[in-house]
């Protein structure tokens, strides 16, 4: 079984390969010491919880938990629950996303821009799973306010929300996405190196 020292052994290069070996008892207890306030633990449960919840399934049924976390006063745990929510949606045949992802596009709004980067990044993972959800995913996100946020994470964000668009721009295009994608190569915010990039993804 799990404990903490044993997480806490584990070379961080070989968290993934741990994340392959876990008992129902050990994801109780990593999920638990995700409310821990000691950051390394906390950290490397996460990433063990998010490595396994890409092999299996086993980590959704504490969506409840997750989705609880959205709504915390800590940053961090908001985080965690927008990263593991993500990770989580591909076993999601009961459609819970469909109830929690009001709150989640809420965090775009989050007073902590390495929050609302997580959330954008993460709307990918959950654009490319749940395809019924992207055009309230993609309504959103060209509804944000870029210039709301302090000027040196503006490429950042604009950047995450542009490859989150180009993703969903695959199955459903509209004038709205096409919009802001042409004001975003318009405008003063990207360097010229990222318009190519984006440019060459069109």
């Amino acid at each position: 079984m799990i404990t903490y020292d044993s997480v806490m052994a584990i070379d961080k290069d070989a968290l993934q390969e741990a994340a392959r070996d876990l008992s129902g008892d050990d994801i109780a207890s990593l999920v638990e010491w995700l409310a821990l306030k000691d950051d390394d633990i906390r950290y490397r449960a996460l990433l063990i919880l998010q490595y396994r919840s890409v092999l299996c399934d086993d980590v959704y049924p504490y969506w409840s938990t997750l989705h609880d976390k959205l709504k915390s006063d800590n940053s961090y745990q908001r985080s965690i629950g927008i990263m593991l929510i993500a990770e989580n949606v591909r076993w999601d045949s009961e459609n819970r996303i469909e109830g929690v992802i009001d709150e989640y596009l809420a965090l775009l709004n989050d007073e902590k821009p390495i929050t609302i980067r997580q959330c954008i990044q993460s709307l990918g993972k959950i654009a490319s799973t749940k395809p019924t959800l992207n055009g309230k995913i993609a309504k959103k996100l060209v509804s944000f306010d870029i210039m709301a946020v302090k000027e040196t994470m503006r490429k950042s964000i604009l950047l995450d929300i542009l490859n989150v668009l180009m993703l969903i721009r695959r199955s459903l295009r509209t004038d709205e996405i096409d919009g802001f994608i042409m004001e975003a190569l318009s405008g003063g915010i990207l360097d010229q190196k990222s318009k190519k990039q984006v440019e060459a993804l069109l």
